[in-house]
């Protein structure tokens, strides 16, 4: 094909979006904003074990158990799929020991407490279940290890555990610890069943025993020799975000999430809440993803994933990593997306109806912002600069986290864009060579940026649902 026919095929392909483009308001340029890193603004008294900078990342080793019991081939298994899909390149480095029990399949109960033995040894140490880690948790640890990665254990600040199939760690904080660094274990999830429910005293009335039985094992862990990162999981009741930076490196902040659209977004509503306490150290925890389970669409689960980064809550995956679709594996390795979630908390800032705007600064003056639809209908979603913090003349470049540019080519206030896909055409067309246009209709073709320029605000048409993503990067 001779490059005129090539250049007018080409430019008859892209007609439709040129001319959609061309409808579209002008933009000129301004200063770029003059966004504040929070990071610093934000400093506050965090429980200092240098642990927890950004959101932990990993996989909670339970959905497996559903169909195959949990014992150290499946632990093992999942380390090794971390680490052969690249998911642990991308930060997925936690490899936590956990349990699901299906109770029906749509819905299941996380129940974590598997891996010990019902009673204690006659030392009163905690004993790894032979029938299941014969080789006991050390070996474990040390497999996982090998493969640079982390392993995470599960305990409880009561006498048992949830299910009652496990000794809890309330009155053996300090042994606890000591075993667990003592085994080489990197992380605590610490439930909150099964306690003594003796009433507070008096100094922690308005936040009850939590406060009591959680900084018990806070010390106990500063003093076991070995940096452990500490989860709080008491579902949220007594608002751990508000007292949790100064015992734990994250805490829930909601109850157990399930595969559904209706829960999921109900828990991103319930974490939003707590926005402001989230920081480097210590951050909330709407509880695990559950991108790839099949209760969702894939829209859902790209809305799901794109409010727990913006949040900055734990990626920690809730699929079979042995075992992902394409589209689970497309969600969780988004680079960009994981990106925004390694670094500063955003929050909803706009809410009309079931539209939604949600926002977070990033470094070198950038903007995550999320445009949601929670209704069943497809709608125009517009955010506007003073929503999201950016002073309204700025003007800011937009690239689309999710979609691919050959399905995001959507310009919304200029039309330097038409301007030089036109001239890359005529330089086909006249077989001459423009290197800025090449290089222009490149990047259009390879990358997810929206080369325009938008000014005080940016819209889209969003599917029911579903969520539209930007970076939006500030421009002369």
């Amino acid at each position: 094909m001779d490059r005129r026919r090539f250049a007018y095929e080409v430019l008859v392909a892209l007609l439709p979006l040129l001319l959609c483009s061309l409808n579209c308001a002008n933009a000129s340029s301004s200063d770029p904003a003059q966004l504040h890193d929070h990071v610093e603004q934000h400093k506050r008294n965090l429980l200092a074990n240098g642990l927890g900078t950004t959101p932990p990342m990993g996989f909670p080793v339970h959905l497996a158990t559903l169909l195959n019991r949990l014992s150290v081939y499946v632990v093992n298994s999942a380390a090794d799929a971390l680490v052969s899909t690249g998911l642990s390149k991308l930060g997925y480095t936690y490899v936590n020991i956990a349990q699901a029990v299906k109770l029906n399949p749509k819905f299941s109960i996380i129940a974590d407490d598997c891996w010990a033995e019902l009673n204690r040894d006659a030392n009163g140490n905690l004993v790894a279940k032979k029938s299941t880690f014969p080789s006991g948790i050390k070996a474990l640890a040390d497999y996982v290890h090998s493969k640079g990665l982390k392993l995470g254990i599960y305990s409880d600040a009561g006498y048992f555990t949830c299910s009652k199939q496990m000794p809890g760690s309330l009155g053996h904080e300090f042994q606890d610890a000591k075993t667990f660094a003592s085994w080489g274990i990197d992380y605590l999830k610490y439930d909150n069943c099964n306690n003594d429910e003796s009433k507070p005293t008096d100094s922690f009335e308005n936040y009850g025993l939590h406060m009591i039985r959680y900084p018990v094992m806070t010390r106990a862990l500063s003093m076991a020799g070995r940096p452990i990162f500490f989860s709080l999981c008491e579902w949220g009741d007594l608002h751990p975000a508000l007292w949790g930076a100064k015992v734990g490196n994250s805490w829930r902040t909601t109850n157990d999430i399930n595969d559904s659209w209706e829960s999921m977004i109900s828990k991103a509503d319930m974490n939003e809440v707590y926005a402001e306490y989230a920081r480097p150290g210590g951050w909330n925890d709407p509880d695990m993803l559950e991108v790839g389970n099949g209760g969702m669409t894939k829209n859902e689960y790209i809305v799901h994933f794109s409010l727990w980064a913006l949040s900055k809550a734990p990626l920690l995956l809730g699929c079979d990593v042995r075992n992902m679709t394409k589209d689970t594996v497309d969600i969780v390795t988004n680079k960009e997306v994981i990106a925004v979630n390694q670094g500063v908390q955003g929050k909803k800032v706009r809410m009309e109806g079931d539209i939604e705007i949600w926002a977070g600064p990033l470094s070198r003056y950038r903007v995550a912002v999320v445009l949601l639809n929670r209704g069943p209908w497809n709608i125009s979603i517009t955010a506007y600069w003073d929503d999201i913090g950016i002073p309204s003349k700025s003007a800011v470049e937009a690239r689309d986290l999710w979609e691919s540019c050959m399905h995001a080519f959507v310009f919304i206030g200029t039309t330097d864009a038409v301007t030089y896909l036109l001239q890359c055409m005529l330089c086909f067309y006249h077989n001459s060579v423009d290197t800025d246009a090449v290089t222009y209709l490149l990047q259009w073709m390879q990358h997810k940026t929206l080369v325009g320029r938008f000014k005080e605000k940016l819209t889209a048409q969003v599917e029911p649902h579903a969520c539209k993503m930007y970076v939006l990067k500030p421009v002369a």
